[in-house]
């Protein structure tokens, strides 16, 4: 028998994967103009500067379609950002099925220091290389 904090936890998941899978929706059917004028990114339409995450947005667009080359070429740290969130979610669904609470781990904060670290190597790669998006 589900209690009103488990009807309440189960809400919070079952919104979360509908938010996701009108996110993927609606970047299925987004087709980005080409150009930095055209870019969703702040830093990148104030200052001209492609900032760590540029090209995400559109590799994100590319994955929703089905379109895995252009993602990579795009961003290609979209491929495990994307497995984390959806793996997350599952997690997510396991502990609600088991009763357990929701927190995050121990080694959260660790966990997301690195994640940035691997994201600015990665755009200084980029910028190293010519290989930002456009």
């Amino acid at each position: 028998m589900w209690t009103v904090s488990d009807r309440g936890r189960f809400r919070s998941w079952a919104l979360a994967g509908l938010a996701g899978l009108a996110g993927a929706l609606f970047l299925h059917a987004w087709v980005p103009l080409p150009g930095a004028r055209n870019s969703l990114c702040v830093l990148r339409r104030l200052t001209g500067i492609p900032c760590p995450g540029c090209g995400m947005s559109r590799a994100f667009a590319h994955l929703a379609k089905g379109e895995w080359a252009a993602a990579a070429h795009d961003h290609l740290l979209a491929y495990p950002l994307a497995a984390e969130l959806l793996l997350a979610w599952l997690a997510w669904a396991v502990l609600l099925a088991r009763r357990r609470p929701v927190q995050a781990p121990a080694a959260f904060d660790r966990w997301m220091l690195g994640h940035v670290a691997v994201l600015i190597a990665f755009w200084l790669g980029r910028a190293a290389t010519g290989t930002l998006p456009w």
